[in-house]
This record gives structure tokens, sequence and C-alpha cells, in this order.
């Protein structure tokens, strides 16, 4: 029956994909682009990669979808058709394609216990974890730990992306009014968005930090958690106008969500080097260095969730900020 309904929206992902390339409404391509995220998100459940979903559905269905529409709101409606290269463009896809598909008949089948992965690698994860870490969220333990150094680039990656936004699209300085537009009246006068949006609010944001604290024992972690508080404060900026959410959290704090939460990882790092250890290494942070692993991934994960929100909520200024003539 999973197998049924996994082809299903496969099936659907096809045909989604297929109709955002054919449209030349750049707004239904928005929102076919949403659904996509929905239909990969429902995906990854099936999958069992909840913390993968998690960050999907906010990221890629939510934010994505909102700073599209940002970035639609100053160019034109429709797609400009340009037919040179496009039998050039549909070959190089055909071939790509056909590599992609021929790669998948050496691959071991979905959930084969005889795959390699499960002969070596996830055996020792799952044995040693509980020994090292002792979290029950292997998936946790191994990106704060085993993995650490990647979970920190992918930090500075976010924080990278935040600062290059910022500087190619800019935005109101500090404490200057926008301009009188719609998007910052926010949806004020429309009674059920303002009525469902207040209710879903708050719970978002609950959930965001549920996800964020108790990462250790469920799905969940600082990239799920940053996304999540900030599809709860942009769904706050769309109702009540981004002037309202700009009061609420500045942008001096959301770049300094940024820049803390990555100094705040890295500084993680440097304690350890400072205590004798190696970079990223938490057993020196306390007496018992299985403890000292706990108290490292708490710290770490906080980072992270504190520069996925604050990029988040900047790049969505950015774009709220610009006007067409500007």
């Amino acid at each position: 029956m999973i197998i049924l309904f996994a082809l299903f929206l496969l099936s659907l992902l096809v045909v989604t994909a297929l109709a955002i390339v054919r449209t030349e409404n750049l707004f239904v391509a928005v929102m076919l682009t949403s659904i996509f995220s929905l239909l990969m998100a429902a995906n990854f459940f099936i999958l069992d990669a909840a913390d993968v979903a998690l960050t999907e559905a906010a990221v890629g269905a939510g934010v994505t979808t909102v700073i599209f529409l940002g970035a639609l709101a100053l160019t034109a409606e429709r797609e400009k058709y340009a037919a040179q290269g496009s039998r050039i463009a549909a070959v190089v896809v055909a071939i790509l394609t056909a590599l992609m598909i021929y790669a998948t008949f050496d691959k071991p089948r979905l959930g084969d216990p005889d795959a390699p992965v499960h002969q070596h690698l996830a055996p020792w994860y799952l044995e040693k974890t509980p020994e090292l870490v002792d979290i029950p969220n292997v998936v946790t333990a191994v990106l704060g730990t085993f993995r650490g150094y990647d979970t920190l680039g992918e930090v500075f990656v976010v924080f990278a992306a935040c600062i290059g936004v910022l500087f190619i699209l800019g935005g109101q300085p500090e404490g200057r009014p926008g301009p009188a537009t719609p998007a910052n009246a926010g949806l004020r006068r429309h009674l059920i968005p303002q009525v469902v949006g207040r209710l879903l609010i708050p719970f978002i944001i609950l959930f965001g930090l549920y996800v964020q604290f108790h990462g250790e024992y469920g799905p969940g972690g600082g990239f799920q958690a940053g996304a999540l508080i900030a599809t709860g404060i942009i769904l706050y900026a769309l109702l009540e106008g981004e002037e309202a959410a700009l009061q609420v959290l500045p942008r001096s704090v959301l770049l300094g969500l940024v820049i803390g939460g990555a100094c705040l990882y890295g500084g993680v790092g440097i304690m350890c080097l400072l205590l004798g250890g190696n970079f990223l290494d938490y057993s020196v942070l306390a007496t018992n260095p299985v403890t000292g692993q706990q108290v490292g991934i708490l710290v770490i994960e906080a980072g992270v969730g504190m520069a996925v929100c604050g990029a988040l909520l900047s790049i969505f200024h950015a774009f709220a900020a610009r006007t067409v003539d500007s």
C-alpha cells in the first residue's frame, strides 16, 4: 500500500514538474513549485526522513514561496518566450535524463538490508552513538558530532547567502519607514486570513521551539526549528505588514542572529581547542565526555537555529523592502 502511494506521489511530482516547465505564467509557476515542495515533503516522510521533510515543508513550500512572490512583484507576470536554443536544451535534458535513469540500475533497491551502507557504516553509527554521545536521535548525533565540520560549513553557507542577498538587494535603512504599499499594510482588511493566521502563528512558533529543544529525542534540530520560527514570523508580516514584523524583530536583531549563530557554532569549536581537545570535540566541555558531547550538541543546535531563522527573515525583508522603482 505504501509503495502504491509512493508511486502516486512520484507521478504527481512528474506532472507538476512538467506543468512548471510548460506554463508561461510566473505566478502559476510559483504556486506549482510550492505544490512540488509539499509533494517532496510527503515523499521524504514515506522514506522515514522526517527531518528533511520538515525542512522541505517549511522552507520549500513556505518561505521560498513567499520570497518568490516578493521577487515576482518586481518583474513581469508572464515569461518572455525565447525560441532560440530550445532544441539544444531539449537534447541536453534528454541525454541527462537517460544517464540518470541508467545510473539508477546499479543502485540497491529501497530498503534492501544487504545494501553496502547497511553492512558497515549504519551499524557502526547505531552501535557507537549510544555509547559515545548517548542521544536517542542518531541523526542529530551524527550531524552534530561525526559530521560536525559539514554542519558548520552549512551554517556558514547560510550566512554567506544571507550577506550576499543583502548586498544585492539592500533594503530600507533601520528606522526609515518603507513606502505605503499594500505589502506594508498586510492583510488587515481580510477577515479570514486574519483569524486563521492569528490562530496558527502561536502554534507554529511553539512547534518550532519544540523542534529546537526536542531534536535530541525526535526529528528536528536547529535547521528545522529556525525555518519553522521564520515561517511564523513571515506569516505575521503578511497579516500585519512588514513594518509591524520589523517592530517585533528589527533588521539589526536579525543580522545579529545570523552573525551570532555562526559565531556561536564556531566558538564552540574554539572553546574545545582551548580546553585541550580537537576542534568540535565536545567531550572536553564537561568532566564526563558523554555529557560534554550532549552540551556541545545543544549549543551548536542553538547556533544553527539562530543563523537559519535570522537569514530567512533577513532575505524576506530584503525582498519585501524593494519596490518596482527601486
